[in-house]
Parts: C-alpha cells; sequence; structure tokens
C-alpha cells in the first residue's frame, strides 16, 4: 500500500484521490482553497470566486471517453451527477431517426452537466472514502526531497503546518500551480515545455430554460463559424446552456463582445445562437471573457530522463488544452486512473517516472498534437479572414456532410469522444466515398460560410 500526496483540489485532484484511495491506498489532497464543492450547485458555480480555476465558470463538455470512464470506475459518482441533473445525450440522436446501431456506440454519449456538478459529485464520493484526509486551506508551499538525489527525488510537500512525506506526489495544480518553481529552487533540470498559442478569445453567457422546459432544441446545438467568428451552444444540467462566441484575439470587435445586448445581438447571427436564445431563456450571467489560452505541455523529462522522481503530473499539469475540442476533463481522469492502478510499482523511484511519461507520451500527446492541429486551422482563418481551399476544404467537408450523413456522423463522434484517432477514423475508404460523393454533389461549397458577413457583424457590434 502506498501513500499519495495530491496537490490540488479540481477535477484531476479529485478523481486521483478518490481512484487511489479505491485501488486500496491512503491519499491526502492539498488544495489552496478553503472549501469544496457543496451540492447548492448555483451558489458554487456563479457565486464562488476561484482565481485559481478560471475555467470553472466556462462551460465544459464532459465526452464520451469520460462518461465511460465514470460508468466504470466510479458508478456512484455517476449516478450522483445523474441526480444532480446531468443529461446524457447520444451524438446519433443529431438525427430524427437514429441509425441502426453498431459496436462502440456506447462510447458516443455527452454527458450534460456544468462543471461543478462533476467536482460536487467527486468531492461527496471523496469525503466518504476511510483512507482519504482534504486538507482544504492549508495550500502546499514546497517540496520535501531528498539531499544530494540525481535526479531530484520529491519525498514529501510542505505546507505552513509542515511536512507531509508520502511516496508519491502527484501534481494536480494545473498551468498556474508553483510545482514547476519549487523543483527549480529544489536544483531540478527544467522540463520540456512545448507551448503554441491559439490566438482565440471566448466570450460566454448563461441562461436558464423558461419553466416547463426541460430541454432545448434537439438541432441545431453544434459549433458553427465563418471565416472570422464562430457560436457553439452548451446544453447543461437543470435546464441550464451556456451560449459561446470566439474570434481572434486581434479582432477589433473583440471588447464591445463583453455588452450583453451586443453580445446577444452577435450570437443571434448564428443557428445555435438564435435557435436557442429564440426560447425565451432567463440570463443568469454577465458576459464572461477569457482569452491568451494555449495549448501546453509540460514533459518532466529531458535528453537524460526523467528529470525528477517521486512525483508525476496529471490533468493541465502535464498537458492543458484550449477548449474547443472539450478533451480537458477526459485526459485528466484518464491520467488520475493510471496513477492509481500503477502506485503499487515502487512510485518513488526513476522507472517509474519514465514508465508514467511514456505512457503519457503513447495516450495524452496524440490527443494533445490532434488540438494543436486544429486550432492552428482556427487561428490561422479567424486571423487571416479567408477559409482556405484544398486540404482545409475537404476537413471542412467532412464535418458538414456528418450533419446529414449518420455513417460520417459516427466517424466524427469516434474522434469527438476520444474512442478512435482521426488518423485512422477519417482514412476509413468508406467514409472518405461519403464526402467525396456529397461534395460532388456540392461544386459551390465554400466551407466556413455559416452566419454574418463582416460587413454585417461590424453592424450587429455598432448596433
Amino acid at each position: 500500500m502506498a501513500h499519495v500526496l495530491v496537490i490540488g483540489g479540481g477535477v484531476g485532484g479529485l478523481a486521483t484521490a478518490l481512484l487511489t484511495a479505491r485501488h486500496g491506498h491512503t491519499v491526502e489532497l492539498f488544495e489552496r482553497d478553503t472549501r469544496a464543492p457543496g451540492t447548492s450547485l448555483d451558489r458554487d458555480f456563479f457565486g464562488w470566486q476561484r482565481p485559481g480555476v478560471p475555467q470553472a465558470i466556462q462551460p465544459h463538455a464532459l465526452l464520451g471517453a469520460a462518461r465511460t470512464l465514470l460508468r466504470d470506475e466510479l458508478p456512484d459518482v455517476y449516478a450522483e451527477m445523474l441526480r444532480l441533473g446531468a443529461r446524457e445525450r447520444h451524438e446519433l440522436d443529431w438525427f430524427a431517426v437514429r441509425p441502426p446501431a453498431q459496436p462502440g456506440d456506447e462510447r458516443l454519449v455527452m454527458l450534460l452537466a456544468r462543471r461543478i456538478v462533476l467536482e460536487s459529485a467527486l468531492a461527496t464520493a471523496l469525503r466518504g472514502e476511510p483512507g482519504a484526509v482534504l486538507r482544504h486551506g492549508e495550500p502546499v508551499t514546497g517540496l520535501m526531497t531528498e539531499p544530494g538525489s540525481d535526479p531530484v527525488r520529491v519525498t514529501g510537500v510542505a505546507t505552513q503546518h509542515g511536512g507531509y512525506p508520502g511516496d508519491l506526489v502527484v501534481d494536480a495544480g494545473g498551468r498556474r500551480g508553483g510545482v514547476e518553481r519549487w523543483l527549480a529552487a529544489a536544483g531540478c533540470r527544467p522540463p520540456v515545455v512545448e507551448r503554441h498559442r491559439t490566438g482565440l478569445a471566448y466570450f460566454c453567457r448563461w441562461y436558464r430554460l423558461p419553466d416547463g422546459m426541460e430541454e432545448g432544441p434537439r438541432r441545431p446545438w453544434t459549433v458553427t463559424g465563418g471565416a472570422f467568428a464562430g457560436c457553439a451552444v452548451f446544453p447543461a444540467d437543470n435546464r441550464l446552456f451556456a451560449v459561446t462566441l470566439f474570434v481572434h484575439t486581434r479582432d477589433s470587435t473583440r471588447a464591445a463582445l463583453r455588452d450583453p445586448e451586443v453580445f446577444e445581438r452577435a450570437a443571434r447571427a448564428f443557428p445555435p445562437g438564435a435557435a436557442w436564445l429564440d426560447l425565451g431563456a432567463e440570463p443568469l450571467s454577465g458576459v464572461l471573457a477569457t482569452a491568451g489560452l494555449d495549448n501546453r505541455w509540460s514533459a518532466p523529462v529531458d535528453d537524460r530522463g526523467p528529470v525528477v522522481a517521486g512525483l508525476v503530473p496529471v490533468g493541465d499539469a502535464i498537458t492543458h488544452t484550449n477548449p474547443t475540442l472539450g478533451q480537458g476533463i477526459s485526459l485528466a481522469l484518464w491520467a488520475a486512473l493510471r496513477v492509481a492502478r500503477t502506485v503499487r510499482r515502487d512510485p518513488g523511484s526513476v522507472r517509474f517516472a519514465a514508465d508514467h511519461h511514456a505512457w503519457a507520451v503513447r495516450t495524452l500527446k496524440p490527443w494533445f498534437d490532434f488540438q494543436v492541429v486544429a486550432d492552428g486551422a482556427i487561428g490561422e482563418r479567424f486571423a487571416t479572414r479567408v477559409a482556405r481551399t484544398g486540404t482545409a476544404r475537404e476537413v471542412a467537408a467532412l464535418f458538414d456532410c456528418a450533419l446529414e450523413d449518420p455513417e460520417v456522423m459516427r466517424a466524427r463522434a469516434r474522434v469527438r469522444h476520444l474512442a478512435e484517432p482521426p488518423e485512422r477514423a477519417y482514412a476509413d475508404p468508406g467514409i472518405r466515398a461519403r464526402v467525396a460523393r456529397w461534395l460532388e454533389a456540392r461544386p459551390d461549397y465554400v466551407p466556413n460560410a455559416v452566419g454574418p458577413d463582416r460587413a454585417r457583424w461590424e453592424k450587429l457590434i455598432a448596433g
């Protein structure tokens, strides 16, 4: 049995602590915030100031990969989420009649819920674990290390109350945690960091459907966009939904989108925004903005191997992905489960650190790379306001064809829900032939043509 110390009480930290305890180990979780998520969802969601988790108030997507792990490994957490108001939606329900089922379709179900619903369910379960201790309001201030070790070997954490030894420290402190700084202070070689700026800014506003209306329109609520802006709707729990607009960070109209009236005018220019805002929903928030996001891969290795032993990262501490594909929670849960399943294998050793990194490169890095490519295409289009031809046109056609062809939608959904890599799903000859026929029937097809043109957009912004 190992004793594991977890830095950070967000989704990655809570999941790591809970899964590790249920695999027969003891665990202590350290969180700077003075309290854990409770069951007053709206109060915690709209009223809880969480400077260390600025993305907590933004919409989240719980993909099929996250849902599958919760159902298989933490069924009580999944049941609690449903009790708290989370809803399921099968990707193939886009069509009025769902196509005949195929093996693997059960993995294409999204869980519609705010992040706070998952956090509350995880925290409730963790409080009931006899092998877990939650130390809220006790932030980690440094790391305990073994003198003279090379690479640096972490043996515990320090707080204002003293030191806590452990067999393994898990960094779930996110991209803004202090672990890299503490390792540098301990003489650790720097990790290899790969960072890709996205150039995207997001603006969202939360609403509640009218009394008696449990669901919004079946379609459309997908992401749509033109050459310079896009819109998406995120249905959530308890009749809530978020409308999101995204533009380039250098767009001259960006600042005006913070005004609720301007935001709604612009959102109604896109089919998803108009479909949901026309339902008479009650606004629950102002316009919430976030920008300066990047895709960041932090590998605790260099050309000599692991730079640290006794500590491994999960969640945003290893791979922070821009929210356009909604991968973050799924990748964090995968890493949490991996720690829980392997921690009994000499967790303080260099070999354990090397194996964890090798697993991350095999399992997480391909999805990070996919995110980088996807965001690069969006960022370039928004920056230049030009819808590229060639390969970009074929990719856009695949997405648009999927809205009409169930088989192409299934392939797209398998990628979206992290069930199959894009290079395999999209290379299927049958899928390629369907998209080619769809394009042949539309010789004048222009990708990314949904939404207002620039002149209308600027008129909407100006009012």
